[in-house]
């Protein structure tokens, strides 16, 4: 499993259902006595589990570093996805977000979080395939195009799992009872925050893009063609700080997830 920085889960998952939350119906979380969020991260989708359910809420993940930060929003449990640290029928509600998409194995995990639930499963999954980005430098949704379509190439699991992931709630049993798409919109504009600083300076050393070389290059890319686009990278880089200095910049990012609930039969 792909591991993350609790800064890269703080920013990309950043303001992620403060505007609606019309795509967790399903979940019926009003009803909720124990819910259970695997892979939980910094805790942002067990927050909101918390704020809407009556019942207690539970954060589970491998990682020690981002269980001490989900621990400031609710209790955390260690625990690996695919062998979690529960008796069967545990609780009512077991959901995880942007999960299944780093797993080799994703059905596996599904059928372990239908082990431990007595009710409802629920996955929120991404289409990374499918982002979209509108930004005041031209170059920019070309380039992050180009580099996304090398990194999924090249990566070893799912990353455009999205909707798909019905098929892995099929295959353990569950009776998919909805999917619904969320589309998870980033924008920024000045006043710039520092996330958005950091972001722009790591474009223009290239610095982002080599965190992805390893994987780029084990698809299709060559050498030749990643170098190519990293000088291009850096290049957009320097333009977006132009533009911040100008306070010109501007950029929306929209990633479609979707909320796939089952219910044990």
């Amino acid at each position: 499993m792909r591991e993350f920085s609790e800064s890269y889960l703080s920013r990309t998952r950043e303001g992620m259902w403060a505007d609606s939350r019309d795509a967790l119906e399903p979940l019926e979380l009003e009803s909720r006595d124990r819910s259970l969020d695997v892979g939980c991260g910094t805790g942002e989708l067990s927050r909101v589990l918390a704020a809407e359910s009556p019942g207690e809420v539970i954060g589970c993940d491998a990682d020690p570093d981002l269980l001490g930060a989900a621990s400031e929003r609710v209790p955390v449990v260690a625990g690996d996805a695919g062998r979690l640290p529960f008796p069967d029928d545990a609780f009512d509600l077991v959901v995880c977000q942007a999960l299944l998409i780093n797993l080799p194995e994703p059905a596996r995990a599904v059928a372990e979080f239908a082990r431990v639930s007595s009710d409802l499963v629920a996955a929120v999954e991404p289409d990374n395939a499918a982002v979209e980005i509108d930004s005041s430098v031209d170059a920019e949704g070309r380039l992050e195009g180009r580099a996304r379509r090398a990194y999924i190439d090249g990566v070893d699991t799912d990353v455009t799992l999205g909707a798909d992931a019905r098929e892995a709630f099929e295959a353990a049993g569950l009776d998919v009872l909805a999917t619904r798409r969320y589309d998870h919109v980033r924008t920024v504009e000045p006043p710039y925050s520092t996330g958005a600083l950091t972001a722009a300076r790591r474009k223009a050393t290239g610095e982002g893009l080599a965190d992805d070389r390893a994987t780029m290059l084990s698809g299709a890319l060559t050498e030749s063609e990643y170098d190519e686009l990293r000088g291009s990278w850096r290049e957009m880089g320097r333009d977006v700080i132009d533009q911040m200095e100008t306070r010109e910049y501007r950029r929306e990012e929209v990633v479609p997830f979707f909320v796939t609930v089952g219910r044990m039969p």
